[in-house]
């Protein structure tokens, strides 16, 4: 059986901790200067949890904003629990960095997006550093350094 070094799973773990590190650090100090995360995650991932109109609405994926207000940030080996505002009503949220599928931190343009290859069974982290990152203000274009493109 011949071995190989498995980089994608790696940096899909890599990239996983970083998002732990960041969270850590903002339960522990808050949010810094003008930075704020945009968190796009997988509702039907069998760990989240959310309201059921919250999954209701969403049925595949959500994002959430954390900026001016959220509250009760815990931040665990497998995921963080969060409670954000939604239209004046707090609600409680559960995601698993499993479900993540994109990290934005637009004040630095800085992006980690999460994508399932359907061809095998790994997932692959790709990283965004882009003068412009697409958020709902603006819909500038990112460059995406993907690691399938240092795979043969």
């Amino acid at each position: 059986m011949t071995r190989i070094i498995d980089y994608g799973n790696l940096m899909h773990r890599a990239m996983r901790g970083l998002i732990q590190d960041v969270l850590n650090d903002v339960a522990k100090n808050g949010l810094p200067g003008e930075h704020h995360f945009f968190i796009t995650f997988d509702t039907m991932h069998p760990d989240v949890e959310i309201a059921d109109w919250l999954s209701d609405r969403y049925p595949d994926e959500m994002t959430v904003v954390m900026q001016h207000w959220f509250d009760n940030l815990e931040v665990t080996n497998e995921g963080f629990s969060v409670t954000l505002n939604f239209g004046d009503s707090p609600e409680p949220l559960y995601i698993p960095y499993d479900a993540i599928r994109t990290f934005v931190d637009p004040s630095v343009e800085f992006g980690l997006r999460f994508e399932t290859q359907d061809d095998d069974d790994d997932e692959t982290a790709e990283i965004e550093t882009a003068s412009k990152l697409e958020t709902k203000e603006d819909t500038g274009a990112a460059e995406i350094v993907s690691l399938d493109s240092f795979r043969k």
